[in-house]
C-alpha cells in the first residue's frame, strides 16, 4: 500500500524581510518587518552587512523587532552575525521590542545572555546605567598589629 501526502505550502511568503532605516548622529534604528527565516535570511544578511559597511559608523545600531512576526534559527544566525560585525567596527548592537515568540526563542537558545535585548525602543536607545565608583575600602597598613574584638573587649 502506497500513501502520498500533499505538500503544505505558504502562499503568502516573500523573498525578503522588510527593513526600514532611520539614521541619527548617535544611533541608527533598523526596523525589521515580516518573517525572518531560512528563505529571507540571506537577503537580510546582505542588507545589514551593507548597512554596517557603508552607512556606519554610529556608536549604536538598534534592530527594532516590533514588526517581526517570526524568526527561526537562520534568523538567529543573522542576529549573531550582525552583532559580531558591528562589534568589530566599534558599534554596539541592541535588539528592541521582540515579540513573545522571539523572546522565548532567544531565552531557550541562551542568546539572551549574549545579545543586548530591550523590551522597548526607548530602553534600547537609553545609555546603560553607569555605576558610581565607590571609594576604595581602607586597607590596614601591612605592618600594623591585628586586633580581634570579642564581645566588645579588645585583645
Amino acid at each position: 500500500m502506497t500513501t502520498t501526502h500533499a505538500a503544505i505550502s505558504h502562499t503568502d511568503t516573500t523573498d525578503e524581510v522588510g527593513l526600514s532605516i532611520l539614521r541619527r548622529p548617535a544611533h541608527t534604528i533598523a526596523s525589521l518587518h515580516g518573517e525572518l527565516d531560512i528563505a529571507t535570511a540571506p537577503a537580510l544578511r546582505e542588507r545589514l552587512t551593507t548597512l554596517l559597511r557603508l552607512q556606519m559608523p554610529t556608536p549604536l545600531l538598534v534592530l527594532d523587532l516590533a514588526e517581526l512576526s517570526f524568526c527561526d534559527a537562520a534568523g538567529l544566525a543573522i542576529l549573531i552575525g550582525t552583532q559580531r560585525r558591528a562589534t568589530s567596527q566599534g558599534t554596539t548592537l541592541r535588539l528592541a521590542t521582540p515579540n513573545p515568540q522571539i523572546t522565548r526563542m532567544l531565552h531557550a537558545t541562551g542568546l539572551d545572555r549574549t545579545l543586548s535585548i530591550h523590551p522597548t525602543l526607548t530602553d534600547a536607545l537609553t545609555p546603560p546605567h553607569t555605576t558610581t565608583a565607590r571609594p576604595p575600602t581602607p586597607q590596614p597598613h601591612p605592618g600594623a598589629r591585628k586586633r580581634s574584638v570579642v564581645a566588645g573587649a579588645v585583645r
